[in-house]
């Protein structure tokens, strides 16, 4: 702990300044560091693709309307000239961070002719954020207008076609922050989730998996965790899916994924495990693989619906999920929600929910990703 005089310590400003003892002013490390800052802000490429020579990149910061400091990865084409182009924001998976499939979709939008921005949300990743490891619906949806910020200040960029585009957990946010700011000129979704629906209904197999006194318990549950975090001073890790049994009794992993495979797993948990906890997909700064979250982060949310407004997104919109993606139901109910008059749901042949992470097994439909943007960011 460093020591300050009163002399020195009266030039600092006074909310950093704890309690005088014995004539000296102490601050403590907490004090000092603003918890809104990044975690850090890596040079050397650590993604878990390729680095593209058709593209110049560069690690970038910006702040959202909270004050939280957000890192994201800018693409910008090479062959781009004095040319101002169409931009488009990306974030996702739920848990994932900007070196994992946020960055390959916007490393090879960047190649079709885009600037593109890939960024860690709040609380995770580079990103700062306090605590660590936590999401809300409202932050995380301020996070993507954050990013139309900074999109539009840069001089590659023509900030009359900026778009959004949101993978898994993402792509509820995307929606709804396309519903409610009107800078964004087009939005597309792949293998999206609800999230709200997620947490607060449960995920089934092709519809939602609580019943009414599942949810009760569910809620029970957590806000009996808040209590135990409140007597302890700090937050228990969890992963966001919680599990009722018949008798109603809740339980939850103390991190999203095992450190390994358990004998005959669920083929939903293997297509996960196979992503983010094997070489392939694997980054340490990545919630899902590495950890959990706070136990209690689903609270915030159970009872605020993401897609609410779905109906008033008017905006050109692409919605993309997988023929054999367990999420296909979040994606088919979001495309009748949405009010725009240019929709369209694409299914790919043959696609589980994780095959669009990644293009490992070449599913990905970019070619249909730089159309949609190309036709409708003119």
């Amino acid at each position: 702990m460093k020591v300050f005089t009163r002399k020195l310590a009266a030039a600092l400003p006074s909310m950093l300044l704890c309690a005088s003892l014995s004539g000296v002013t102490t601050m403590s490390y907490a004090e000092t560091t603003n918890p809104n800052l990044p975690v850090s802000v890596t040079d050397k490429w650590d993604k878990t693709f390729a680095e593209s020579n058709k593209v110049t990149h560069r690690k970038v910061t910006f702040q959202t309307r909270y004050g939280i400091t957000l890192v994201g990865d800018l693409y910008v084409p090479n062959d781009r000239g004095d040319r101002k182009l169409a931009a488009i924001a990306i974030s996702g998976p739920f848990g994932a961070v900007k070196e994992q499939s946020s960055g390959l979709y916007a490393q090879t939008l960047a190649e079709q002719g885009f600037v593109t921005l890939a960024f860690d949300p709040s609380y995770t990743g580079e990103s700062g954020g306090s605590p660590r490891n936590q999401a809300s619906p409202d932050i995380n949806t301020e996070d993507f207008s954050a990013a139309v910020d900074f999109l539009g200040l840069q001089q590659e960029v023509d900030r009359n076609r900026i778009g959004l585009l949101g993978i898994c957990g993402w792509g509820g946010m995307a929606l709804n922050a396309s519903a409610m700011d009107t800078r964004v000129k087009a939005v597309a979704t792949s293998v999206m989730y609800d999230m709200s629906r997620a947490m607060g209904h449960g995920v089934g197999d092709g519809k939602d998996r609580y019943s009414t006194a599942d949810r009760r318990a569910v809620l029970q549950y957590l806000n009996e965790q808040r209590w135990k975090d409140a007597e302890s001073k700090t937050f228990a890790p969890g992963a966001h899916d919680l599990y009722v049994d018949e008798q109603g009794k809740v339980t939850a992993s103390t991190r999203i994924l095992p450190e390994t495979l358990p004998a005959n797993p669920h083929p939903v948990l293997k297509e996960f495990f196979d992503y983010y906890r094997m070489p392939r997909g694997f980054h340490a700064r990545s919630v899902n693989s590495t950890g959990a979250w706070n136990a209690t982060m689903p609270l915030s949310f159970m009872n605020m619906p993401l897609l609410s407004y779905a109906s008033e997104i008017t905006i050109p919109t692409l919605v993309v999920t997988g023929e054999k993606a367990h999420s296909r139901y979040f994606a088919e109910d979001a495309f009748k929600t949405v009010g725009s008059k240019q929709k369209e749901l694409v299914i790919v042949p043959g696609a589980n929910h994780v095959d669009l992470y990644d293009n490992l097994a070449g599913k990905i439909p970019f070619a249909r990703f730089r159309q949609f943007f190309k036709t409708s960011l003119k």
